[in-house]
């Protein structure tokens, strides 16, 4: 029977954690820690359990449109892609690990758990993945390209890590496995425990009876990804005018020749492709933005009229959807993949729900909404909650 507690988790609504960082505070965690070396903190969620069950995550691993794997080692390493039949994972060979990636967009108390590490940037966040393993169950020792928190749930884990230089992979195989593993600490974690670890730390996390891990990732993508990405933006910017000519050919000495005249040619066009800070800026909001391949946005069936919506709105306020992401640098926001124009006299406003994810306008600190202002900004996220990206508070 579930508690009044549990219930509030399920609705989104996380108790305080106090004990997040072991009592110390961002500052400290982010001058100390972060990227440098790793972190245990015992207790770190008291509450983990009431998050979410074995039996929901299962549930979620049934779904089509949540990306799940389940990894298997009895006759060697195997990986499966979901979705799966509750059956299947019944009846898996032992032992055995699933892995549901982005719970946040589908379950409200696991965005709840991600929106807790608010002092590292939005713009860095990645998902929560959640996964449940069989006794002596994991995924073989690894390294992450990016930094982890790894908070353990339901059950016990024993994880070995080390900073170590060779990464050298086993080969043949279907998921990354260090060859020759050398760890250097231990630990074992209990339910509510957490272990932060920042990128290309190798580490092995071992079952003890089973048990869920809540992994909360932030993303670091490598100097190739951010030029491959980038590269593709400015072409879809690209507005390039005029035609390669040379009315003055001359006759070539050797007609395989690349001459120079037709390199000095296009150097002078392609100079025309040039980028500014403001390109870069409008890039990463763009892109960090950018809905994952699997999320769409379903506008409402039935939506309510302006005046409908307003009332709810002065009333309740609104919050995000779990999958939109909004994002300001400046006086520019960014939501969804898209510039987000917002008039001047509403960006503090705006600012706010970009940063809570939710927007009370009876409730604004230090700003004072005339009745214009409220109009405005009803008609602003009006317009979002026709396309899906935000509805009116339930509370």
């Amino acid at each position: 029977m579930r508690s009044g507690k549990t219930d509030d988790y399920n609705r989104g609504i996380m108790p305080e954690l106090s004990t997040l960082l072991g009592g110390l505070t961002p500052e400290h965690f982010l001058a100390e820690y972060w990227q440098k070396k790793p972190l245990l903190v015992r207790g770190a969620v008291p509450e983990i359990n009431q998050i979410m069950s074995r039996d929901d995550l299962f549930s979620l691993a049934t779904g089509e449109d949540i990306e799940s794997r389940l990894i298997t080692r009895a006759d060697g390493w195997q990986i499966h892609h979901g979705p799966f039949s509750l059956r299947q994972l019944k009846r898996a060979a032992l032992p055995w690990t699933v892995l549901v990636q982005s719970v946040n967009l589908a379950h409200a108390a696991g965005d709840a758990l991600l929106r807790r590490f608010n002092f590292i940037p939005y713009a860095r966040l990645d998902d929560l993945m959640v996964s449940y393993a069989t006794d002596t169950g994991g995924v073989g020792p690894h390294f992450d390209n990016y930094d982890v928190f790894l908070i353990q749930g339901m059950g016990s884990r024993r994880w070995h890590i080390g900073k170590q230089k060779d990464k050298t992979l086993i080969d043949d195989l279907p998921i990354r496995i260090i060859k020759d593993f050398r760890p250097t600490e231990e630990w074992l974690l209990n339910p509510g425990d957490m272990l932060y670890l920042p990128p290309q730390w190798a580490h092995d996390g071992v079952a003890v009876g089973e048990c869920m891990t809540f992994s909360v990732g932030f993303r670091t993508p490598t100097a190739q990804e951010l030029g491959e990405q980038f590269l593709s933006y400015l072409q879809e910017q690209l507005s390039l005018t005029g035609r390669y000519a040379d009315p003055d050919l001359k006759e070539p000495k050797n007609a395989a020749e690349i001459g120079p005249a037709m390199i000095d040619q296009v150097e002078s066009i392609l100079s025309g492709i040039h980028w500014n800070r403001t390109t870069i800026r409008n890039f990463l909001g763009t892109s960090l933005t950018e809905p994952k391949a699997n999320v769409f946005f379903d506008p409402p069936q039935n939506p309510l009229g302006l005046a409908r919506f307003a009332a709810l709105v002065r009333r309740r306020g609104v919050t995000l959807a779990p999958a939109s992401q909004l994002l300001f640098s400046g006086n520019q926001f960014y939501l969804n993949g898209e510039h987000w124009a917002v008039p001047t006299h509403l960006k503090r406003l705006m600012r706010k729900l970009a940063h809570r994810r939710s927007l009370a306008l009876c409730q604004t600190e230090n700003l004072t909404l005339d009745q214009h202002t409220q109009d405005d900004a009803i008609g602003l996220l009006y317009e979002a909650y026709c396309d899906g990206f935000l509805w009116p508070s339930q509370t």
